[in-house]
């Protein structure tokens, strides 16, 4: 049996778009939070990259067991369906800002076509993903994205979230 091309090829595809949405996260949760008025929503860069990484670790260990097991293994099953809705979260989330949000350029251009390619593969094998698949992908990011974010404001963080404040003139304003 040939090598599996879609976790390398979704692997790919997530490092391309998370190194958008770290760049991105800082400017759009400073938006969020003087939008909101919720100061602690705001990301600094270090925890926005740390963020990235630590959930690169997952994505990056569902792909390896999705190769090792030929595309049997429900984790990397559930990543495929959940990065490929991982998208429309990205649409949702600019069209209800009215505005770019972190990740949207590449999610629809680069992890789409990562997800779908490797949907296609699943497919071509005989092993089509199905609905509980996309739960079980839902459960595994959302759970992955909180984790990796709660770990980096614990590993790093901000020198103090008042004394941030003072560099937030429109927050105070919306008070």
């Amino acid at each position: 049996m040939k090598r599996l091309e879609g976790p390398s090829q979704l692997f790919r595809a997530w490092l391309i778009h998370d190194v958008e949405e770290a760049l991105a996260f800082p400017s759009t949760c400073d938006d969020l939070a003087v939008l909101t008025g919720i100061a602690p929503l705001r990301i600094t860069a270090a925890q926005s990259w740390l963020a990235v990484t630590l959930a690169g670790l997952g994505v990056r260990y569902a792909c390896q067991r999705g190769a090792a097991s030929k595309g049997h293994s429900r984790l990397y099953r559930g990543t495929v369906a959940g990065l490929e809705l991982h998208v429309l979260t990205h649409v949702l989330a600019s069209v209800a800002r009215r505005g770019y949000t972190a990740g949207l350029v590449t999610a629809p251009l680069v992890m789409l076509p990562g997800a779908r390619r490797a949907r296609q593969e699943l497919a071509e094998l005989g092993r089509p993903l199905t609905f509980p698949d996309g739960l079980r992908g839902i459960g595994f990011l959302l759970s992955l994205a909180l984790l990796s974010h709660g770990l980096a404001r614990l590993a790093l963080p901000r020198a103090t979230w008042l004394g941030a404040r003072r560099h937030e003139p429109e927050l105070e304003m919306t008070r």
